[in-house]
C-alpha cells in the first residue's frame, strides 16, 4: 500500500460523518421519476389544474351562498349593539355574494392548493419535496390562526374604538356593505399577514437569508411591520394597527427561532 492509499484510507470516514454519503447528498438534489415533458404538455397540465380549482370554488360558493344567513350572522357577532341598514336596493343580497365568495375560496382553498402542489411536484428535488409538507401543514395552520386572530381581537378592538368615540354624537347605523367590507378585508390580510414564518423558512433553505442576518434586521423589521399594520387594517385607529404589527413582530421573531432549529 502506497502512503497516498494510506491516506485515502484515512480520511474517507471523516467525509460522511455527517450522516449522509456524498451519494447520499446528491440524491437529495436529483429529480425522482423524472419525465421529459414539452412546453405544450406543462400547459395543459396547467389548464387542467385551473380547470379543476375553478371548479371547486365555484361548487364552494354555491354551497356558501345557499347558507349565507348563518355565515353573515357569525361576522355580525363583533359588532353587538349596531344596527344594520340596507342603504340600496339589493346591497344585501351583493353582501351576500361577497361572503359566500369569501368564504367558499376558503373551503376550496385545500383543494386549490393540492391542485399547486400537483403541478410543481414534478419538478422538486428530494431536499425540496423534505420541505413542501411542513411548509404547507404550517403555512394553512398560521392562515387560521390568523383568522382567529383578527375574528376574536383585531375586529372586536376596532369596533369598540369606533364606537366608543362616537358613542356621545352618534347614532350607530352602518351601512351592511361597508361593515362586511371591512371584516372580510381585516380578516384576509390578517391571515396573510401570518405567512411570515413561512417566508422566512423558505428564504433560510433556499439560502438567500440566515438567522443571524434576520436578528442584525431587527430594526427594519419594527418599522416594516409598522408599516404593514397601516396597510393591511382598514381602519385607521391606532390600536387594530399596533395589535397587528404586534403580532406579525411575534411571529418574526418565532420564525427565527424556528430558522435556528433548522440549524441555518
Amino acid at each position: 500500500m502506497t502512503p497516498s492509499q494510506e491516506v485515502d484510507t484515512i480520511q474517507t470516514p471523516e467525509i460522511e460523518t455527517e450522516g449522509y454519503g456524498n451519494s447520499d447528498l446528491e440524491s437529495l438534489d436529483e429529480l425522482p421519476g423524472e419525465v421529459e415533458m414539452s412546453l405544450f404538455d406543462h400547459l395543459e397540465e396547467l389548464r387542467q389544474r385551473i380547470f379543476y380549482s375553478l371548479i371547486a370554488v365555484a361548487v364552494g360558493v354555491v354551497g356558501c351562498f345557499f347558507a349565507v344567513k348563518p355565515i353573515v350572522q357569525l361576522l355580525e357577532v363583533p359588532a353587538q349593539g349596531v344596527k344594520f341598514l340596507q342603504l340600496a336596493p339589493g346591497e344585501y343580497f351583493f353582501v351576500s355574494l361577497k361572503v359566500a365568495g369569501y368564504s367558499g375560496l376558503l373551503l376550496s382553498s385545500p383543494f386549490i392548493l393540492y391542485q399547486i402542489i400537483l403541478f410543481v411536484l414534478p419538478g422538486l428535488t428530494r431536499r425540496e419535496r423534505r420541505l413542501l409538507g411542513p411548509v404547507v401543514l404550517g403555512s394553512s395552520v398560521l392562515f387560521a390562526g390568523g383568522l382567529v386572530f383578527a375574528y376574536l381581537l383585531l375586529i372586536p378592538a376596532a369596533l369598540n374604538f369606533f364606537i366608543s368615540y362616537g358613542a356621545d354624537v352618534v347614532e350607530q347605523l352602518w351601512s351592511i356593505d361597508k361593515y362586511f367590507e371591512f371584516v372580510l378585508l381585516l380578516l384576509f390580510s390578517t391571515g396573510l399577514a401570518f405567512q411570515v414564518p413561512i417566508i422566512q423558512i423558505l428564504l433560510a433553505n433556499l439560502g438567500i437569508v440566515s438567522s443571524e442576518r434576520m436578528v442584525s434586521g431587527w430594526r427594519f423589521v419594527i418599522m416594516a411591520a409598522v408599516v404593514l399594520g397601516a396597510v393591511l387594517t382598514p381602519s385607521t385607529d391606532p390600536l387594530t394597527q399596533s395589535l397587528l404589527a404586534g403580532a406579525v413582530l411575534t411571529l418574526y421573531f418565532g420564525g427565527i427561532g424556528l430558522v435556528k432549529l433548522t440549524g441555518k
